[in-house]
């Protein structure tokens, strides 16, 4: 039987702690929407295209997009343009096969600009976008393709989407629901919450809590491991059946289940690995490490790497399980109380 080593470490610092082409004019009907919250538009477009195009949206104004997907062969725009100086905004529209480009500009200085500018697409349910917007929110819903662009500043919204997103605000809160999506999503600024989602999605941000709930990645040959990453906040991680690297600079880590490896880091806070079958790396610099191995005792992949900087260490492991363990403290002259290391057997898993 095969021996796994598992290291726990501990550091004492003054107490003990344990540590492990134009577009045509087309007569356009505001009742073609599925979406009747779309109000009507001071700009009004429609462009005949086939599923599989795409449509890019190149906004040097700024605006908040809208999107959602419908069954016809049919691209529709609404623009609305609010504020004293809407008379200084300018768009192109322009169709090159089943593709539509939308370009919007100011005719003049820009600086001292009020507008105010929303945009309602509705598009045929398989369609690519690409967009970059100086400010504004983001909203897609009901389609499926290849989702990119970026935000100078507004939230994203990702709903019944299915296929690959990359997309990124440089301020704002990122939510999606109910999708079927890989890749990736990223806020400068705020928080991301996750739900209903099947697939390999990264998420960081730079400042904000990370929560996953009822997330399954790919269960195939293609499923990747999870990555997430914040400056400052929380991460609840639902499942990870290919792995998590998972990395935060303040705040808890809670691992619901993963399998091959969980490696979790924190510079503030607590990490909790609810079960994991496989390796476990878990560092903290001020906080309790508690972790549950489950499955074969008798897998390769069983290594452990525990360090507490300040907290306690708590590891359950199956039955049988056959290992080596290093356990290490440390504290500093300054330290003038007692030192033990104590250890028993309290549960087991078969």
């Amino acid at each position: 039987m095969k021996k796994h080593f598992i290291i726990v470490s501990i550091l004492v610092i003054g107490f003990l702690s344990i540590a492990a082409v134009p577009a045509r004019w087309v007569g356009f009907d505001n009742s073609v929407y599925a979406n009747e919250s779309f109000p009507p538009g001071d700009i009004k477009k429609e462009f005949q295209v086939k599923s599989g195009g795409r449509l890019n949206l190149d906004l040097e104004t700024g605006a908040s997009i809208t999107v959602e997907g419908w069954d016809k062969d049919l691209v529709s725009i609404e623009v609305q343009i609010n504020g004293r100086d809407e008379e200084n905004v300018e768009f192109e529209f322009n169709q090159s096969g089943n593709d539509v480009t939308v370009e919007s500009y100011y005719k003049e200085d820009r600086r001292h600009n009020t507008d105010k500018i929303k945009i309602f697409v509705m598009m045929p349910r398989k369609y690519n976008v690409e967009f970059s917007t100086l400010g504004g929110g983001v909203s897609f819903s009901k389609a499926e393709g290849e989702f990119k662009g970026t935000t100078m500043g507004g939230s994203l919204t990702l709903s019944d989407l299915k296929g690959n997103v990359k997309m990124k605000t440089m301020g704002g809160s990122i939510k999606v629901k109910g999708c079927d999506l890989d890749g990736k999503v990223e806020t400068m600024g705020g928080s991301i919450d996750v739900d209903d989602l099947v697939g390999d999605l990264d998420l960081s941000t730079m400042g904000g809590s990370i929560k996953q709930n009822n997330v399954r990645g790919r269960d195939n040959a293609s499923g990747k491991a999870l990555t997430i990453s914040t400056m400052g906040g929380s991460i609840d991680v639902d499942q990870a059946m290919n792995g998590a690297k998972v990395k935060t600079m303040g705040g808890s880590i809670t691992v619901n289940k993963a399998a091959k490896f969980v490696d979790a880091e924190t510079m503030g806070g607590s990490i909790e690995i609810k079960e994991i079958d496989g390796k476990i790396k878990a560092t903290t610099m001020g906080g309790d490490i508690e972790a549950t191995m489950v499955g074969n005792p008798n897998n390769d992949d069983r290594e452990v790497f525990l360090k507490s900087m300040g907290g306690d260490i708590y590891l359950t492991v199956p039955a049988n399980l056959s290992m080596d363990i290093d356990i290490e403290i440390a504290f500093t002259k300054r330290y003038d109380g007692d030192v033990k290391i104590m250890g028993k057997i309290t549960r087991f898993f078969s």
